[in-house]
């Protein structure tokens, strides 16, 4: 009899806050709300961290971008999703959908890429704090005078490898 035991790998959510902290101090006032940080989110997977900015889908290790240790970790679950299928999947991804000039900050960003991704894997969506914080901004006076600027911000946190071509 053949054994067909299937791999669970750990899905986890790191989460950053570019603003380190400002944004909770700032926000009350330039934005008459409370913001509890600027939220930058990848998924880590099979060893390694994975996101998306405006060089495309980039991997580093664990950590491994200039942001450093992560402010917080959520676990997702887990998957049966083989790296080698994962990596076909990013790579198909980065060809199309989430190519670096597809990066918009509050329409297609980090954020929307980890919670496709960890649906993809888990079944399971990032948390909604960080998936609704472009709406909240731009939902203030001040966010909508500033969208001009934000817009043609592009983040791409240095340290990652590009992701980019088919994976063999």
């Amino acid at each position: 009899m053949e054994n067909n035991e299937t791999t669970i790998y750990s899905v986890q959510l790191y989460i950053y806050d570019l603003s380190r902290g400002m944004a909770r101090n700032l926000s009350p006032i330039m934005l008459g709300k409370q913001l509890d940080g600027i939220w930058h989110t990848a998924i880590v997977v099979y060893g390694d961290e994975f996101f998306f900015g405006g060089v495309g889908i980039s991997s580093c290790s664990p950590g491994g971008t200039m942001l450093g240790s992560p402010d917080t970790v959520v676990e997702l679950g887990n998957t049966e999703v083989t790296e080698e299928i994962f990596m076909d999947y990013l790579a198909s991804l980065g060809e199309s959908t989430y190519r670096g000039d597809k990066y918009r900050l509050f329409e297609h960003n980090c954020n929307t890429f980890t919670n496709e991704v960890a649906q993809f894997l888990t079944g399971r969506k990032i948390p909604s704090y960080i998936t609704d914080l472009p709406s909240e901004v731009l939902s203030t006076p001040f966010g909508q005078i500033l969208r001009p600027i934000l817009d043609s911000i592009h983040i791409a946190p240095p340290g990652g490898n590009v992701i980019s071509g088919r994976h063999s």
